[in-house]
């Protein structure tokens, strides 16, 4: 069993009534990022209304890989081995392809649109594959970013070209690649090292990633996400599903109640890192540039010919999925 009860000391009643004993349900949920990131933050969220409920379940929260290594959570999730993650998706895009759209280029337009996107039949199919390996969305969330880079800036395609990238998911590094970068294939918590190194020049990840890993300190230009943004990835908060069905009606009803008021600031959160992030790129000295249209009409056309349509060739039903996705208003 995944959800461990433990046992209060048991305590001899003054009276000689008997013994008592008072027990909880302990979850653990593993992530990649420090405490100051929205992410960690969602979870703490979920963790302080549930232990206010008062339904003895305690969330125990394991940030910074502490637990689990970023891209190593998905099967330790589906065998009970962790009961809840915060994990972006396509991470797991290699094991299901399907996965692979929740970060594909160009189609998420902002962030209202992402939620609307979490309320699709879309996401619904997504949910349904996730439910194959025992798995449940307990939070739904999209993140905005941009791209960074150690020399000159970067808003088309042609500017990666010969750049040693990273990007986070298989769709974009299929881009970046048709746009002649050189990928190299990370998680977030490991860009830091790799600008410092040399290892790497260019980068794509969230804005909210962009400011908790301190990346203002490595390079020298950032292109956020304005008013055109090109990267939005899909981090929900995941549960093992048997681990949730585990549990009694309070309990199940305060975690229920608690991810949805931290669905709810995750959307608002989401919508204010972006200009929180170039706050602090500007604050140490970095060029700040921006996207326009024209730029971003660059990208979707090189995406269209590269990862939207290795997407359909490879993942079984893709054309209909994506079509599934492209039809959210």
């Amino acid at each position: 069993m995944t959800i461990r009860t433990y046992a209060a000391a048991a305590a001899i009643a003054v009276f000689g009534m008997g013994i008592s004993a008072a027990s909880a349900v302990e979850l653990r949920l593993s992530h990649q990022w420090s405490v100051g990131d929205v992410r960690h933050k969602v979870a703490e969220m979920i963790a302080t209304d549930v232990a206010a409920a008062g339904v003895d379940l305690d969330i125990r929260i394991f940030p910074s890989e502490s637990l689990l290594k970023a891209r190593e959570q998905y099967n330790p999730l589906s065998r009970g081995q962790v009961d809840m993650i915060v994990y972006p998706l396509s991470y797991s895009g290699g094991q299901r392809g399907e996965y692979n759209l929740t970060l594909m280029p160009g189609m998420v337009k902002n962030h209202d649109h992402a939620a609307r996107l979490n309320e699709s039949p879309f996401m619904a199919e997504i949910e349904n594959l996730l439910a194959e390996d025992d798995i449940m969305v307990l939070v739904h969330g999209y993140l905005a970013g941009g791209f960074a880079s150690t020399g000159a800036c970067i808003t088309r395609p042609e500017h990666v070209n010969g750049l040693s990238t990273r990007a986070a998911g298989k769709s974009f590094e299929e881009m970046l690649a048709a746009a002649g970068a050189s990928i190299s294939s990370m998680a977030s918590s490991e860009i830091y090292n790799a600008m410092q190194t040399g290892v790497l020049q260019a980068v794509n990840t969230s804005s909210s990633s962009f400011a908790s890993f301190r990346l203002q300190e490595q390079v020298s230009c950032y292109t956020p996400a304005g008013d055109v943004a090109l990267w939005f990835m899909y981090q929900p908060v995941l549960m093992n599903k048997s681990t949730f069905d585990g549990l009694n009606d309070a309990q199940k009803a305060a975690l229920t109640e608690a991810a949805a008021r931290a669905e709810a600031f995750y959307l608002a959160e989401a919508k204010a890192e972006d200009a929180a992030s170039v706050a602090v790129f500007e604050a140490a000295g970095v060029e700040i540039a921006q996207m326009t249209q024209d730029d971003f009409n660059a990208w979707l056309e090189l995406a269209k010919t590269s990862s939207y349509k290795s997407f359909v060739d490879n993942v079984p039903n893709g054309q209909a999925l994506l079509d599934m996705a492209l039809a959210v208003e």
